[in-house]
């Protein structure tokens, strides 16, 4: 069997001595390399100085976590228990109003700051919960804090879920809910985000929207997505979901992201695969990811893009942090995150 095209084992500073005692080569750095450039490494990554006390012990806490197979039903099971428990304590440091309904034939929950203000009153946000297309990791969670910080609405929609219902199901959903608020709204009063799988069909919808030509939303959150399903960045390479720890992916070309979604178009189509379409006039943009993001290749490669077609797009790379680590409110990196994201909305959403 050809080794994966690069092997990185990280030991954290709290487990330095006793790795060096159970196996010291574990703590030898080295790195070979194949004819085409293909590396092979080994690394012993500290602890970083350079984050929060509480996201370094957080970090060392995801290096205990078991992880393995799981079925979609126990997937779900897991991801619906966290979004449970996640969302009643983002309700309990972000209060707001939440009411269940119906736009469009899609479920919807409908976030609402407790105090609005005139100004907030003419707004909507729409969030597109993570998941990974196949479970709902986050609606709550990723719409109370932005619609309390920001004092703006927040649409949450449940979109169709793959492998039962996959592209373009979901950015159809998401369609048509838009297509509905535009009957109350100004589209310049409109903003449109989401994280992982929601940030990916954020920005799917919005080059859906552009093919419809339909107004765009006036501002396009994309934290920690993709927009090229044809092939897998540097990031995906190097890490997992919860950085350093848990099982790496079959390495590229071998494996390419969320087959169940994609279903059977084709992987360049220009909506599933963004980075192909043409990027021009797209919604001002924030992107946030973080250098230990399995997506952080990823978010840049469509930042730039966003950039190289003259798009308003900012990117912010938080330090040693996996993947949506402002799920995770006891950190102080999620407090900034969420501020930032919050900040962007208020000031690009109804000028």
């Amino acid at each position: 069997m050809k080794p994966r095209s690069l092997c990185l084992f990280a030991v954290v500073a709290l487990g330095l001595q006793s790795a060096a005692q159970s196996n010291p080569a574990a703590l030898q750095d080295s790195a070979t390399f194949d004819p085409d450039g293909t590396a092979h490494i080994a690394r012993a990554v500290p602890m970083p100085l350079t984050i929060s006390p509480e996201a370094q012990k957080w970090l060392a806490s995801l290096t205990q976590k078991k992880s393995g197979p799981e079925t979609l039903t126990e997937r779900r099971a897991r991801t619906d228990a966290w979004r449970a428990q996640d969302s009643a304590e983002a309700r309990k440091l972000y209060p707001v109003n939440i009411e269940e309904t119906s736009i469009a034939g899609v479920r919807t929950d409908i976030i609402t700051p407790l105090a609005p203000t005139e100004r907030s009153r003419s707004r909507v946000l729409v969030n597109l919960h993570g998941g990974g297309f196949n479970s709902d990791s986050g609606s709550l969670i990723e719409g109370i804090p932005i619609a309390s910080l920001a004092r703006i609405k927040v649409v949450s929609v449940y979109y169709r879920l793959a492998p039962e219902n996959p592209f373009p199901a979901a950015v159809d959903d998401v369609v048509a809910v838009y297509k509905e608020l535009l009957k109350t709204y100004k589209p310049e009063n409109i903003g449109l985000y989401g994280t992982s799988a929601g940030a990916i069909l954020s920005c799917e919808v919005a080059v859906r929207l552009k093919q419809l030509g339909l107004p765009l939303p006036a501002a396009l959150g994309v934290f920690s997505g993709l927009a090229d399903f044809s092939q897998t960045g540097d990031s995906w390479q190097l890490f997992t979901l919860d950085g350093f720890p848990g099982v790496l992916q079959p390495t590229y070309p071998k494996h390419l992201p969320d087959d169940a979604y994609v279903g059977k178009t084709d992987r360049k189509d220009p909506v599933l695969s963004p980075i192909f379409s043409d990027l021009h006039g797209m919604p001002k943009s924030l992107l946030v990811t973080s250098t230990r993001d399995i997506l952080l290749s990823s978010t840049t490669i469509l930042h730039r893009a966003l950039l190289r077609s003259g798009n308003d797009a900012q990117l912010v790379v938080f330090e040693a942090l996996p993947h949506a680590f402002w799920y995770h409110f006891q950190l102080p990196e999620t407090k900034e995150a969420l501020e930032l994201m919050a900040k962007f909305f208020d000031e690009k959403v109804g000028q």
